[in-house]
């Protein structure tokens, strides 16, 4: 079927990428609802709010990951709306850098694919560890497996090696295991929830559930403590710009990926706070989950309220849960390893940007990204938060490069040519709230988690940042005359650059 017509004034799909200086070389076939669903895959509420359920419960408890799920939520509206006008104006794979580099420059452009890279990483290596411990909490329960800091990393690096093989294979593989995850998610928040409402004879009171407030972090003050717990939600709105990604394999791009980043983040507003709210009711004994020896307390939340066998088939609707968003995300960065290294801002670009010609796949991308996701989590060994620390990586590298683009679209100001999905005059408020969000968040979740501030507890998320950085600023001296994007074409132009694009 061919694509449908574009509105009246905007090219057809391939006839803007051409524009954009690209040639069309990957096949349209996914539709709205499928570019929506692999953002909503990624965002995985059965990732981010299960594996940082622990870290609420100490991190102001109840109210705050309630309250602050909602509060966030609404936040992250105005950054996704912000972010889907640019996307519509530019739809190509590349993303946010190539958004940054055509908005601001090469320089922009640069630092932006960094910290999407940074971000890509850290969500790696907070999803993977996550499905680790959510395994070893399995196992324990199973067999009488001990989760101890070693097994916990062994089975990590497991994983990291099944998501490497598994996206080795190709992409027709990944498509197929995205689309059986978004029904994965619907249905395992439903049965979950469904199981906690029904089963259980005690349930906290609303009261409860919104109003306690609970701080185990060492800090005194109430209000900087409320200020960290907002790390569990937004760790897990991260992932919607993977709808920008692929654009160039969407029918009508330039409408699709916009409102699939907006409906990704609703579907995951809702069914996430649904979730909290299940979990949440279900608690028996707060202090008993909060310490749980299974180590993660949602395995001692469905122990206490279902029993061995329940427990045992909620975990593994969870696991798999994890396992399918892990295997997304590292498609995800190792697309953006490679397309970052076409052109020319890697150290080492001419290996990463390598396509195996049976299955096309950058298989050496593949091993990179999970390559570089072991070494983050590896002081888990030594420090038991540093789980924290690795979830606030992602948060700090990809929220600012989802905010690059936006900045610069409201620096652009009239001049900015919008697509067709667009926020008309709302387009540089929104996108200036948008900013100072990102801005505060980013802050956030640069200061430490815990009191006292010693090696063990220490938030090397900051120390990651500016290695990242520095990094970015080494290679831009050394290298940045190699980095460039292929120009756009000006009104009569096209023709010509079509004829220049390898």
């Amino acid at each position: 079927m061919p694509p449908p017509a574009a509105r009246p004034g905007q090219p057809v799909d391939d006839d803007r990428l051409r524009e954009l200086g690209y040639t069309p070389r990957l096949t349209r076939r996914m539709g709205r609802f499928g570019n929506a669903a692999i953002s909503f895959s990624v965002i995985s509420v059965l990732s981010g709010c299960m594996t940082m359920y622990g870290f609420g419960m100490g991190a102001g408890g109840p109210a705050v990951m309630l309250w602050g799920w909602l509060a966030v939520g609404l936040m992250v509206c105005f950054v996704g709306a912000a972010l889907a006008e640019v996307t519509s104006a530019y739809p190509t794979s590349g993303g946010l850098y190539f958004m940054a580099d055509r908005l601001g420059g090469k320089r922009w452009g640069w630092y932006t694919g960094w910290l999407n890279l940074l971000g890509l990483l850290g969500g790696i290596a907070g999803i993977d560890f996550g499905a680790a411990l959510f395994t070893g909490a399995f196992l324990n329960l199973q067999s009488g497996f001990t989760p101890t800091p070693g097994k916990i990393m062994a089975i990590y690096l497991a994983i990291l090696a099944l998501h490497a093989v598994l996206n080795l294979f190709g992409v027709r593989l990944i498509s197929v295991l995205n689309s059986v995850s978004v029904w994965w998610h619907l249905a395992g928040v439903a049965l979950i929830v469904g199981a906690l409402t029904l089963a259980p004879t005690h349930h906290r009171s609303p009261h409860y559930a919104f109003t306690e407030f609970v701080n185990t972090t060492g800090w005194s003050s109430n209000g900087y403590v409320v200020l960290l717990g907002l790390l569990l939600a937004q760790y897990t709105f991260s992932g919607y710009d993977a709808s920008a990604h692929l654009s160039e394999e969407t029918v009508n791009a330039a409408q699709a990926a916009p409102r699939g980043i907006m409906s990704a983040i609703t579907w995951s507003w809702a069914a996430g706070f649904v979730l909290l709210c299940g979990l949440t009711f279900a608690i028996h004994d707060y202090a008993a989950v909060q310490g749980s020896a299974l180590g993660v307390p949602p395995a001692q939340i469905f122990l206490d309220a279902l029993g061995v066998g329940w427990a045992k088939a909620l975990l593994l609707v969870v696991i798999v849960a994890q396992l399918f968003c892990g295997n997304a995300e590292t498609a995800a960065c190792s697309r953006m390893i490679f397309a970052f290294s076409r052109d020319n801002a890697l150290p080492g670009s001419a290996r990463w940007r390598r396509v195996h010609s049976r299955t096309g796949t950058p298989r050496a991308a593949v091993w990179l990204s999970v390559a570089v996701a072991a070494v983050l989590a590896l002081p888990y060994l030594y420090s038991p938060t540093a789980y924290g620390a690795v979830v606030a990586i992602n948060v700090i590298g990809i929220t600012p490069a989802y905010a690059i683009p936006v900045y610069l679209r409201v620096r652009k100001g009239r001049s900015f040519e919008p697509g067709p999905w667009n926020l008309g005059r709302w387009g540089r408020p929104v996108g200036m709230v948008a900013v100072v969000w990102v801005a505060f968040v980013t802050v956030v979740f640069c200061l430490p988690q815990s009191h006292p501030v010693t090696v063990d507890t220490f938030n090397y998320a900051p120390l990651a940042l500016v290695v990242a950085l520095t990094l970015a600023a080494v290679w831009w001296r050394v290298a940045a005359h190699d980095y460039e994007l292929p120009p756009v074409a000006a009104s009569g132009d096209l023709a010509k650059i079509q004829g220049e694009v390898v």
